[in-house]
């Protein structure tokens, strides 16, 4: 006997759960408390097909952000990792940035609704990829050894976080953000 779940979607659901996404996505980007009634308008299809799809809010909200990260993880693992750490570190935290900047009020809505650890949990790839260089840029003797690199993981996200905050608050300019936080971080990381 085939149960519903087992069954293959029809490509009109799929599109719909991709258009829904999308909006989800969009919408929580401008807007992190933005309602399933915000998403379900923004996608072009009633509130109750986004139920049809997405139980909860937290659920919605979940999909978008795991669509965000699919997106950002295509730029970042086109970013250029070689050679001198603190280079790649700097062409990681420019490709990071323009990400981060996109999508600091889908993390915001993402925070407010999510189990605790599970925000952690969807950012771990990312997250692997700077402890991975930053662990070479202490071969290299580039980067500091005298604090622990998980430490020195969430300190730059942090600071990439922080600058996302206070442009939002309207404290630093969008451009400025690139360099600031590329320096920050560098300076952070600098070995002693």
């Amino acid at each position: 006997m085939t149960t519903a779940a087992a069954r293959p979607r029809r490509a009109d659901a799929e599109r719909n759960i991709a258009r829904i996404v999308a909006a989800a996505r969009a919408t929580l980007s401008r807007n992190p408390d933005a309602t399933v009634d915000d998403v379900a308008k923004a996608a072009g299809v009633g509130r109750m097909t986004v139920y049809g799809h997405f139980r909860t809010r937290p659920e919605l909200v979940e999909a978008a952000l795991v669509e965000a990260l699919r997106a950002g993880e295509e730029t970042l693992s086109a970013v250029e990792l070689g050679g001198d750490a603190r280079a790649a570190l700097g062409r990681l935290l420019t490709s990071t940035w323009s990400l981060v900047a996109e999508s600091s009020a889908l993390v915001t809505a993402a925070e407010g609704v999510l189990p605790q650890g599970r925000l952690r949990e969807l950012h771990a790839g990312p997250a692997k990829r700077v402890e991975q260089l930053i662990k070479r840029g202490q071969r290299q003797g580039v980067f500091r050894t005298d604090l622990p690199v998980g430490w020195l993981v969430s300190s730059a996200h942090y600071l990439v976080k922080g600058a996302a905050a206070e442009i939002h608050a309207g404290r630093l300019e969008p451009a400025d953000a690139p360099r600031l936080v590329t320096e920050s971080v560098q300076s952070l990381l600098a070995a002693r």
